[in-house]
């Protein structure tokens, strides 16, 4: 099948994308992998999402991003990208099930995934005091003990994030030192709800309902110690999604896609938008806006090359 803009991804950024393009009558085709949605689809509720006095859910905000897409024409389809030949126009999606699907421009939006710490428990407790976004989901914790895996900028950022909601904040991390930046030391170490557990890492979370505390480990002595929380909040790194662009786009020295303030990548009409590119604040409203970027985008360069097209056209008539 033949598209004029093909979405790859499902979150905030490629259902804002897809509603842009579809207003300005491209029939956008989302290709949606394995998570429509996103991984906001996977927050049970979402209280900062602007237009949502009480909040909403994660799952329901997706959907009715995708409903109102497909209100003005975006069509879905639920495959997986395998490969794309940007070598010829359009160009040429390969999907898993062994289709082909042709594009005149691409906007990827695959996201990134939360770094694991791929222990028991993680899977199970997913969003039941698991947690990958304190933003997102600290309010939800107020006056309970949580603990935060991790020592570089994120993990501090998010943990002081958290002490606004929190009755105790447990730093784990793998070495004696931290990687985050000295200011952000600084106010962690001063902050009294926090304290820390040096060359230790989590080996399992424990609960069934709901989280109830881990099994940490020192890393030096062996010893296993138990230690009850409510919440676990992993912050040992995002991977981005962007295995089958390596080689095809520019990807910084962490995967993540290299595009311009325009969304533009270095292949002209491929753009990209979302925590795909963004490493920094990895939330719904800034991914959606830059869904938004994207499709303007390629909604100026289609026009662009339409115009270039017809004029070729009117010369060799």
């Amino acid at each position: 099948m033949h598209t004029r803009v093909a979405v790859i991804g499902s979150g905030p950024a490629g259902l804002t994308a897809a509603l842009y393009a579809a207003r300005a009558n491209l029939e956008p085709l989302v290709i949606r992998g394995l998570q429509p949605g996103g991984l906001i689809a996977t927050t049970s509720e979402v209280e900062n999402y602007p237009g949502f006095v009480d909040g909403i859910g994660g799952f329901e905000l997706a959907d009715n991003i995708e409903k109102q897409a497909e209100r003005f024409g975006t069509k879905y389809r639920d495959t997986l990208i395998t490969s794309i030949d940007a070598s010829q126009r359009p160009f040429v999606l390969h999907t898993d099930d062994g289709d082909q699907i042709t594009a005149d421009t691409i906007i990827v939006s695959t996201g990134a995934s939360p770094r694991k710490l791929g222990v028991p428990g993680e899977d199970v407790l997913a969003n039941r005091g698991v947690s990958y976004c304190a933003t997102c989901d600290g309010f939800f914790f107020r006056d309970k003990r949580v603990v935060v895996v991790g020592g570089g900028n994120s993990a501090l950022d998010e943990g002081l994030f958290l002490t606004r909601y929190v009755k105790e904040l447990v730093i784990i991390h793998r070495r004696d030192s931290l990687r985050a930046d000295p200011i952000l030391q600084e106010r962690a170490f001063s902050n009294p709800k926090v304290r820390f557990v040096w060359d230790s890492t989590v080996d399992e979370i424990l609960g069934e309902q709901s989280v109830t505390g881990v099994k940490i480990r020192n890393l030096k002595t062996g010893e296993v110690t138990l230690h009850e929380t409510e919440g676990v909040f992993p912050y040992i790194g995002h991977v981005p999604n962007t295995k089958i662009f390596t080689g095809l786009l520019d990807l910084d020295e962490n995967g993540y896609i290299k595009a311009d303030h325009n969304t533009r990548t270095n292949i002209p009409g491929i753009f990209a938008a979302g925590d795909v590119v963004d490493h920094v604040y990895r939330q719904a409203i800034t991914a959606a806006g830059e869904g938004c970027k994207a499709a303007m985008e390629a909604v100026w360069y289609l026009a662009d090359q339409d115009f270039k097209a017809s004029k070729a056209e009117a010369i060799n008539a």
